[in-house]
């Protein structure tokens, strides 16, 4: 016996969605009521897909017609859901050929100088290069390249929203001291931080890049892990001057991002500081932290030893300035972040053929 649809609905109009109180056919959720072969059929809709109610009105509506005619008169089972396509979101990151994780064990190496005049550097040799800034709390790029004040655009696009870098010396910027000014400190949690982080990956109009270089906080962290979780990370370059403390700490970055759970492939060690020549005195060099410590370390643990920077006048100048010297690759000390970045090329070119492209980290706990 085929019962009237208008009967159908009245009962299914009784029915309430939990989430927004409206009874679901004025709702207009009840999108189809027939019959199949005898059989009743009801369609719902719902607008989104992980609507968290679908299990629950599908069987509140059984309930609910079986209760009202009686399942030897009516038996209702069928019932059709329709959502809407999850939209698939544009990766940020499909134009990124390579991706190169700067980091240190310790604070006060020169990291974050390293990072910007590789960066620098790779772009002086027509390389496409972004920089993304993931020191949360200290971030010193946007003084090292003079853009403190200026604040990134927004543009959207299809719906998505994404953050369009400042974009200086061929480099295109993030920076989370973008988005704060300069004299407040910033004074975050765990989880504010990696949000950041996150953002300035994701959100990122980084368009085509053959290098996109992040230059992480010191130590290991939780944002070191959420870098590799949200990206699949070409490879990593530690920074260190050549004395022991340093050395120390050294030790505990590679085997993180060496270990089981994370293996990304360590490219090699930068050491900073090596010496010092006065600018008086190009020839003379005077080993304030020791001789060759990392150099040492590189060729102990089979890690290649990606270059030596010395200690020079010019390049503290030139990060207060916010003109790195590798504008100036013609001329020491610029030239020496210059060969640092063609020896760097070659090693990530020579990873990508001897290994496979590294993947996402996935990290459980039991």
């Amino acid at each position: 016996m085929e019962i009237q649809k208008e009967k159908i609905l009245e009962v299914l109009d009784q029915i309430k969605h939990p989430g927004t109180k409206e009874q679901i056919v004025g709702m207009g959720m009840v999108s189809d009521v027939q019959y199949r072969e005898g059989e009743l059929w009801i369609g719902l809709r719902f607008d989104k897909p992980n609507d968290p109610f679908i299990a629950s009105l599908k069987k509140a509506c059984q309930r609910a017609v079986n209760g009202a005619f009686g399942e030897a008169t009516l038996k209702m089972e069928h019932i059709q859901v329709q959502v809407p396509e999850i939209p698939v979101k544009p990766d940020p990151l499909a134009g990124v050929e390579n991706i190169i994780a700067i980091a240190s064990g310790k604070g006060g190496v020169g990291k974050s100088t390293i990072a910007v005049n590789l960066a620098v550097s790779m772009a002086g040799m027509g390389k496409r290069v972004g920089l993304i800034d993931a020191d949360v709390y200290g971030p010193s790029i946007p003084k090292m390249f003079h853009i403190e004040g200026q604040r990134p655009v927004a543009r959207t696009e299809e719906g998505t929203e994404w953050i369009v870098p400042i974009e200086k010396y061929g480099v295109k910027l993030l920076s989370v001291g973008l988005f704060v000014n300069p004299e407040d400190a910033v004074i975050w949690r765990g989880p504010m931080a990696t949000g950041a982080l996150k953002q300035l990956i994701t959100q990122g109009d980084w368009g085509e890049l053959d290098y996109l270089l992040i230059d992480l906080p010191p130590g290991t962290g939780d944002v070191h892990l959420t870098m590799v979780q949200e990206v699949p990370v070409t490879g990593a370059v530690i920074v260190s001057t050549p004395q022991e403390v340093a050395l120390a700490d050294v030790i505990k970055g590679i085997n993180m991002f060496a270990g089981e759970k994370i293996n990304v492939p360590l490219l090699g060690i930068v050491e900073n500081m090596s010496w010092f020549t006065p600018e008086e005195l190009p020839e003379n060099k005077y080993y304030i932290f020791g001789k060759d410590g990392c150099k040492n370390l590189a060729e102990k643990m089979g890690i290649k030893l990606l270059g030596q920077i010395p200690i020079v006048q010019g390049i503290m100048e030139s990060g207060d300035s916010g003109e790195p010297v590798a504008l100036h690759p013609d001329r020491s000390p610029g030239e020496a972040f210059h060969l640092l970045a063609q020896t760097l090329e070659k090693v990530i070119k020579t990873r990508n053929i001897e290994l496979e492209p590294t993947k996402k980290v996935e990290i459980t706990t039991k």
